[in-house]
């Protein structure tokens, strides 16, 4: 499935330039940040070839592409939500909380396109939305966020992992796949952990194992690093 501009071009046809596409990445991971990307794209631009839902694509399709989307796009806004804010706030409200960061790191906007079910009192937050289910499938400047997110997360994940190697992050983004759930066992949960996910509470029968390693920085203050030097 092509992602279309209809969208886009209903806001466009109605004399409103600045139409950003929302998407975010990393809800169901057990560790590491979750991130969100905001995208304008030029009205009644060229649509650049291979966009779609960036799960759809491969890394290397999704590694060629983010270039070409900075070259063409308006404006780009990333956000996250680390660890620490996930644990505190719930994944549902860090999620909104990256999305409302992204956002804002966009500047001025007309109307904002978000991948996803209609969120309690985001508009007060961004102003005129529409959520669209399926968005990053469907829409194009969604798709466009979509490639974004998923590439500067798992970049991050990627710099993680060379900082606690054994969890396999390189490979799996923080997902739960065996190699990482036997690495937990072996080596305990890290600083990158979200310890409120049930999951690791239940793989750890109940006990919130700590690693046993020295921390030279705060690990939020480490992801919002990343993140910022991995969103240029």
């Amino acid at each position: 499935m092509k992602p279309t501009l209809t969208r886009e071009r209903a806001f466009w046809d109605a004399g409103m330039s600045r139409i950003a596409g929302v998407d975010e990445v990393g809800v169901a991971p057990t560790c590491g940040a979750v991130v969100a990307a905001a995208v304008i794209m030029p009205p009644n631009g060229r649509r650049i070839p291979g966009i779609r839902d960036s799960k759809t694509l491969s890394a290397l399709q999704r590694e060629r592409l983010v270039p070409v989307i900075r070259r063409r796009a308006v404006a780009i806004g990333v956000g996250a939500a680390s660890v620490r804010e996930i644990d505190q706030l719930n994944i549902y409200h860090a999620t909104h909380l990256a999305m409302r960061r992204a956002i804002a790191r966009i500047g001025d906007r007309d109307h904002v396109l978000v991948d996803g079910l209609r969120i309690t009192g985001f508009e007060a937050e961004v102003g005129p939305y529409t959520a669209i289910v399926d968005g990053d499938a469907l829409c194009y400047s969604i798709s466009c966020a979509s490639i974004v997110a998923k590439v500067v997360r798992d970049r991050m994940m990627m710099k993680l992992a060379a900082r606690y190697p054994g969890y396999g992050w390189e490979r799996n983004a923080g997902y739960a796949t065996r190699e990482h759930r036997m690495a937990i066992l072996e080596r305990g949960l890290t600083p990158f952990h979200r310890r409120s996910f049930h999951a690791l509470d239940v793989l750890l029968g109940g006990e919130q194992q700590t690693f046993d390693l020295e921390i030279e920085i705060d690990p939020e203050e480490l992801e919002l690093e990343e993140l910022s030097a991995l969103a240029g």
